[in-house]
């Protein structure tokens, strides 16, 4: 920190209990008392050097008794008198940019003018500051701080203000830009060229390119008041929002520690979150950091980390913040909710009534914020878009994140038997259909919901099912459910018959792809004119995929007539209650039903890759088909 040398005399103070004497041989003939400090001195050195002393002392000498003057308003108190009165001696003293402030404004309260005497202490703390305070950063800083002390005398110096933009000036401007002069902050000295300087003498070492974060630390250690000013100075130079939101990071987490105590490893490990500081403040002093902290962050989406927002929104919370606040944090949240976790989502429930384990309608509240800005990013309205176009729609990557994530929420708070369903319901269905291209996750946490809450109603039941969609579950999600009890009867009804239809879709496209293969073998052996050997190939493979796909015909139609069958035991099982009878009728035409599928699947690859074996048959059928002609003719 840099210094400024005044006086040349040797000092000439000493102190005895709450009484300071100056000891320069004559008795002092001047008591001034500055709060609980008296000063024994003399009326010339200080009437020479300041204008109210003046005026004091020749009020006071009116009086018979002896000489006492009371300065209970002197800013920086009986400290800074002290300084003041070794100016007026002439003892050796120094100016620091922690001490400036208070002597500057104890100055002009003492009107320490050019006036009262040559070089005063007003001319020369002002040579100080505007000639080393304010051209290095710490020492900005430092003086900054010290206003804290004389906070309404520096105001109306308007110190604070120079401080402020000083500083806001130095951190706008990139370091690398122009080089040595503005590292000052830290590090080597550098030459012009940008090297390194050792001993007055360029090494030829570049140094490193400093990162815009340089000042995060230095700023933190300022009141949450000089703080704000300071940011907002940063704001109105233009500077990036992204660097800004880092410092209000960098400082929250200073100074709330519950911020801290969820962070990963590798986020523990970085410097812009300081961890252990030794710094505590009472809980009423982190919620209103807190709530400053929502007012300065920039709105702007993925500028400030998401977890950091969860861990505001959390402390917020525990701390009874005001609603503004709480609402704001949501809302920043909703608006970059596809860059949570599931972790994050996880917040306990802190409301007086603990209904839930965990605070779902916040969860709620934030998923509703998300789905406004996503509706007005996405411009047009989702329903007037083809389904194609929008699984295919790039825009649609975050709200399927989320949809993802609202289902692994769903089924981490199902077991929570104090969970009403109408809130569950609720929550499930605000994620649109289209974010969803499997109900996979859903129907875990659907099952999981129903397997915690046994005594709902049936009617309940089929409600609750029917939010998801039996048609985009996958082949394991359908067999699981064609087997699970706790589901309603409809609804595994409409699971077997959708995955019945999947199955006749597909054999339709192998029949499909077979004719397509059939012509185009039939138009190529016409157009290259190949020799009978070629076609007799052909047809013979052609008539190996026919004779398979009539079995295949076959055996779809035998899997139709046993659901037809099962179709009429449903119904007249209809009326029975319980679910030891549904077991026996779903494990009876279930599993038959699946294994005469599996087996007519199996029996037509084998088919198809074994030709020789189906040629063979075929012989046998011509062989037999022979024999008949020849027993007719006869």
């Amino acid at each position: 920190m840099a210094c400024m040398k005044l006086g040349s005399k040797t000092d000439a103070f000493k102190r005895q209990g709450q009484a300071w004497f100056c000891t320069t041989g004559l008795p002092s003939d001047i008591v001034v008392e500055v709060g609980e400090m008296s000063f024994h001195l003399h009326k010339f050195p200080l009437l020479s050097r300041s204008g109210v002393m003046e005026r004091l002392i020749a009020e006071a000498s009116e009086v018979e008794e002896g000489c006492v003057i009371k300065l209970s308003d002197v800013p920086g108190g009986a400290k800074t008198f002290e300084l003041v009165a070794k100016f007026c001696y002439g003892v050796k003293l120094e100016l620091t940019a922690a001490n400036v402030v208070q002597l500057r404004c104890a100055a002009e309260h003492l009107e320490m003018t050019e006036e009262n005497g040559e070089g005063n202490l007003i001319s020369q703390t002002d040579i100080f500051l505007n000639q080393v305070v304010l051209r290095n950063w710490k020492d900005s800083l430092k003086a900054l701080q010290s206003c804290e002390d004389v906070l309404p005398y520096a105001e109306e110096l308007q110190f604070p203000k120079k401080f402020i933009d000083c500083l806001a000036a130095k951190a706008c401007t990139d370091p690398n830009l122009f080089g040595w002069p503005v590292l000052e902050h830290g590090g080597p000295m550098r030459s012009p060229g940008g090297s390194v300087l050792w001993n007055g003498i360029s090494t030829g070492a570049q140094p490193k390119n400093s990162s815009s974060d340089w000042w995060y630390e230095d700023a933190s250690t300022l009141s949450l008041p000089l703080y704000k000013r300071l940011i907002s100075a940063m704001e109105s130079r233009g500077l990036k929002q992204e660097i800004i939101a880092g410092s209000l990071n960098f400082y929250a987490r200073k100074y709330i520690p519950g911020l801290n105590r969820r962070q990963g490893s590798t986020e523990s490990s970085n410097r812009l979150a300081p961890v252990g500081s030794g710094i505590s403040l009472s809980e009423e002093d982190q919620k209103l950091l807190i709530e400053e902290i929502d007012h300065l962050l920039p709105m702007q989406k993925g500028l400030v980390p998401t977890k950091f927002l969860f861990g505001l929104l959390r402390t917020a919370k525990i701390l009874r913040a005001n609603p503004s606040c709480i609402s704001n944090l949501e809302k920043r949240i909703g608006v970059q909710l596809d860059q949570a976790t599931l972790e994050d989502l996880l917040m306990p429930n802190f409301s007086y009534s603990m209904e839930t384990l965990y605070d779902v309608d916040c969860v709620q509240r934030i998923l509703d914020h998300f789905l406004v800005m996503d509706q007005v990013v996405g411009g047009a309205s989702p329903g007037s878009v083809d389904d194609a176009q929008l699984m295919g729609s790039p825009s649609l990557t975050p709200i399927t994140m989320v949809a993802k994530l609202i289902d692994g929420y769903l089924a981490e708070v199902a077991p929570d038997v104090n969970l009403k369903l109408p809130k569950f319901q609720s929550l499930a269905a605000a994620v649109p259909e289209y974010a969803r291209p499997l109900d996979d996750g859903l129907y875990r946490a659907i099952d999981i919901y129903l397997k915690s809450h046994p005594w709902l109603a049936e009617s309940d039941r089929e409600q609750l099912c029917r939010l998801m969609d039996c048609q985009k579950l996958s082949l394991e999600a359908c067999t699981h459910a064609a087997q699970n009890e706790r589901l309603p009867l409809r609804i595994i009804v409409q699971v077997l018959f959708f995955e019945q239809l999947q199955l006749r879709t597909s054999i339709a496209g192998c029949l499909l792809v077979s004719d397509n293969l059939d012509g185009s073998r039939q138009l190529r052996s016409g157009l290259m004119g190949q020799n009978d050997g070629v076609w007799a190939t052909a047809a013979r493979e052609n008539q190996v995929l026919k004779v398979g796909m009539d079995n295949m015909r076959m055996r779809v139609s035998e899997l139709e007539k046993e659901c037809s069958t099962m179709r009429q035991e449903i119904e007249k099982l209809g009326r029975v209650k319980g679910s030891s009878t549904w077991g026996n009728v779903s494990k009876k035409f279930g599993f038959r039903l699946k294994s005469q599928m599996c087996s007519a699947q199996e029996g037509s690859v084998s088919k198809q890759n074994n030709p020789s074996v189906q040629s063979e048959k075929s012989k046998n059928q011509h062989k037999g088909k022979h024999k008949k002609n020849i027993s007719s003719d006869e």
